[in-house]
């Protein structure tokens, strides 16, 4: 049997991969996390399938499902929302798997970053304004964040920055944003990208806090960072350029007649 590990990604159910539907579709067992994880994916679960929510469960109860699939000889479904390489806690959950010497498999999730900036009709690395896209957040409850990583060191470098789990810490957010992006910096709020009740509060940095008061967003909201957001008047990459010599496209080949 196999533990696989899906990204059923960030919400709308039509936007897990194909290879974790027809993984789904293929395991007996279905643990999934129930706030995060739209219950339209469980669906594809097969008929008299165990499906069990472990958003009420500690990492031992977790591991003792997939110990008792193994027994039985049943492979697993693992859903965690968005993709699994960041905040998805699989390394915790991988290594008391490789400690019982229960197989496990990964596949990925469209992540919640990616669906923001779809929803904003938005390319986060534009040339000459933003050529990185940080993934970052702030210290919570679960997890502390490492002292070199702060939030003005990355914005130091001038980088569309991905704020996640910081909503309700918006005022200080801005605060130490302000400084490296300046005041009037483009600022998108994402709550719950995809889902049904999605919603986008668009402000700058110096009204960042206030525009999430308002907005009464408390939690599962995104903000994005840095001046790409609004892009304006900016250079175009070489990439479709005419005169760009590249393997696929020799030089002048393609232009317009």
């Amino acid at each position: 049997m196999t533990i696989h590990f899906i990204g059923a990604g960030p919400g709308a159910a039509d936007l897990i991969t194909v290879r974790g539907r027809d993984l789904i579709a293929s395991c007996p067992v279905c643990l999934y996390a129930g706030s995060l994880v739209a219950p339209e994916i469980l669906r594809w679960c097969p008929e008299g399938a165990r499906i069990v929510d472990t958003a009420p469960l500690d990492l031992d109860a977790i591991v003792a499902e997939c110990q008792a699939a193994q027994a039985r000889g049943q492979d697993v479904a693992r859903l965690h929302s968005g993709d699994l390489s960041v905040w998805s806690a699989l390394a915790e959950q991988t290594r008391r798997l490789d400690a019982l010497g229960i197989p496990y498999t990964v596949t990925p999730g469209v992540p919640a970053f990616a669906a923001a900036a779809a929803l904003l009709r938005r390319e986060l690395t534009v040339p000459g304004l933003a050529q990185s896209v940080v993934l970052t957040r702030t210290s919570g409850r679960a997890s502390a964040m490492p002292e070199r990583e702060t939030l003005a060191a990355f914005a130091a470098t001038g980088a569309t920055l991905a704020v996640h789990l910081s909503i309700h810490v918006a005022e200080r957010v801005a605060a130490e944003l302000t400084p490296h992006y300046g005041p009037d910096c483009p600022v998108a709020v994402v709550f719950r990208a995809t889902w049904p009740d999605e919603r986008v509060v668009t402000a700058r940095l110096a009204t960042l806090a206030r525009a999430v008061a308002e907005a009464g967003l408390e939690r599962t909201a995104l903000i994005l960072v840095g001046p790409a957001l609004a892009p304006g008047d900016f250079r175009e990459s070489a990439l479709y350029a005419a005169d760009y010599d590249r393997r696929f496209r020799p030089t002048g080949a393609g232009r317009a007649p």
